[in-house]
């Protein structure tokens, strides 16, 4: 059974697209853009900033469906550029301490609306 995941936590979706979707004890959340629920805004600042922001979406989704970063199996960074590698990765660490996921992360041309980062992930319990 296919179960919607969608809390105010988190940013709403900018398209006909749900936040997450759970299905089998696997939850699927859609690509996550650094932008601030509260103010449905990109937060201010560079790759750091916005890579934090990514990450306190997806956690709000984990949390709202009651999964948590170590339930994570796979992401998918997507990044404005290269370069930015090492920046995404100094924050991304900071979010998953332990049982670290699979993990894919490339240069794509561009990302909605000018963003320098979007994550997309996968949880299983």
């Amino acid at each position: 059974m296919k179960k919607i995941i969608s809390t105010p936590n988190a940013p709403k979706a900018v398209g006909p697209y749900s936040q997450a979707i759970e299905t089998n004890g696997t939850l699927y959340i859609s690509g996550q853009l650094p932008i601030n629920p509260e103010t449905s805004k990109f937060v201010e600042g560079g790759i750091k900033e916005q890579t934090a922001q990514c990450l306190k979406n997806i956690e709000a989704i984990l949390v709202d469906a009651g999964y948590s970063f170590d339930d994570v199996v796979k992401s998918v960074v997507l990044l404005d550029s290269i370069n930015d590698f090492a920046a995404m990765n100094e924050v991304y660490a900071e979010f998953y301490t332990s049982k670290q996921p699979a993990r894919v992360a490339f240069e794509v041309a561009k990302l909605p609306f000018g963003a320098l980062v979007e994550i997309e992930t996968v949880a299983a319990k």
